[in-house]
């Protein structure tokens, strides 16, 4: 009875009412000696501006409003971040077109409740920049005013909006170095780059400097951070790209180059070493002849990002289209294995973690943010235009702070 008193008197509300909305904040203990406050916002809000879909379509399916639901913290782990900037990756424009929508449901609703279209309006943007304005209750890492970025999981609602509510492991430190519109420039890709050469690949910074690398495609947003990141490892790095990006491909640290519109660029592969890592961001007939380039033996790896996996269920459904999934990865896997190779698929996975190690990156200076076009807010639409235009070799960037259409 004495400790049940002694916690009801650890809690104590103060309320100072301005007008008609509180502020509130409350002192929870959480044992002897420790007091723990919680404080919701000055002014609680239900609706927020965003640029939202309310079914999948082309650019004419984005819409501005300011009564978008106002994201809510569900579990203790999860933040609320105020957003500065966010970025489009090609993967927006896709999902605007509903491609990933069965698995993405499945994320959303496992135990499929709710019915189809439950996702609309839906909120894209995979990158976001911000600051940190609400914590959950076993969010002891960040603090609110903490400013941080993040790469955001394609089932959640994204970073086209003034809020978003993430996994405290899904946020990281933004780093020191860089602004917020400068910072939102490199979440996704580098989530999905480090998912692919680090988790999948193996790579670390310690066993990378006798490593011998191939970028397929290395001038867009991935290939260009793997470049970054690898080289600042000290790898060796071999490039595949066009006549028009071979400068930058160069600036970034790009030992050799291959202008593959100077001819088939296996036939000038085929000269040089072979390679001990293989990163594909092209798809298509290229691992047709990549994976002769890797060395025999040796745990070398071919890790492409363009897999059939979300086409597969999209049009079959999640069951089968995982089914036919896994026979073409396990078919793949076993033929090249039996040839002394090894064959993988590469995807995105959040991961603050991640992003902590590239923010020293950053500010360390080894990696840059590319970014090529920068847009208000209000220019949302504008901002899908440009990218569907495609040969993008830098991010396209949204500053949020700068509101929408009035």
């Amino acid at each position: 009875m004495v400790q049940l008193c002694s916690t009801i008197a650890s809690v104590r509300l103060l309320c100072r009412c301005r007008g008609k909305i509180p502020r509130v904040s409350v002192l929870v203990g959480e044992g002897r000696g420790t007091v723990r406050r919680l404080q919701t916002s000055a002014h609680r809000r239900t609706v927020m501006p965003a640029w939202v879909i309310d079914k999948y379509g082309s650019n004419e399916v984005l819409r501005f409003t300011k009564n978008a639901n106002f994201p809510i913290i569900n579990y203790p782990n999860e933040v609320i971040v105020k957003v500065h900037a966010a970025a489009l990756n090609p993967l927006d424009v896709s999902m605007r077109g509903g491609y990933g929508a069965a698995t993405f449901h499945m994320m959303r609703d496992p135990l499929n409740i709710k019915q189809t279209g439950s996702e609309f309006p839906l909120i894209l943007g995979r990158d976001v920049s911000g600051v940190i304005m609400e914590c959950g209750l076993n969010v002891t890492y960040y603090r609110p005013g903490d400013e941080v970025w993040a790469a955001i999981p394609p089932w959640k609602q994204g970073s086209l909006a003034e809020f978003v509510v993430l996994s405290g492991n899904e946020v990281s430190h933004k780093p020191r170095t860089m602004d917020h519109l400068q910072a939102a420039a490199i979440p996704y890709v580098a989530a999905t780059a480090w998912s692919a050469l680090v988790t999948t690949g193996g790579l670390t910074k310690d066993n990378c400097p006798k490593k011998r690398i191939l970028i397929i495609g290395a001038s867009g947003g991935v290939g260009t951070f793997a470049i970054q990141m690898v080289k600042a490892w000290g790898a060796h790095v071999t490039a595949v790209c066009s006549q028009n990006a071979e400068g930058l491909v160069r600036g970034l640290g790009a030992d050799h180059v291959v202008d593959y519109t100077a001819g088939p660029p296996e036939d000038q592969l085929k000269a040089l070493d072979k390679f001990d890592l293989i990163l594909d961001n092209v798809g298509g007939g290229t691992e047709k002849w990549a994976l002769d380039l890797l060395r025999s033996w040796s745990g070398a790896k071919y890790i492409t990002m363009v897999t059939p996996f979300l086409r597969n269920t999209d049009a079959l459904g999640i069951a089968d289209g995982m089914m036919r999934t896994g026979v073409t990865v396990a078919t793949k896997m076993f033929k090249h294995l039996s040839q002394g190779r090894h064959y993988r698929w590469g995807f995105f996975a959040p991961s603050g973690r991640a992003l902590d190690e590239v923010a020293e990156m950053v500010d360390a200076g080894q990696i840059r943010p590319i970014v090529e076009h920068q847009f208000s807010f209000a220019q949302v639409p504008q901002a899908f235009q440009q990218l569907e235009r495609g040969h993008a070799r830098g991010k396209t960037v949204v500053n949020v702070l700068q509101g929408g259409p009035q």
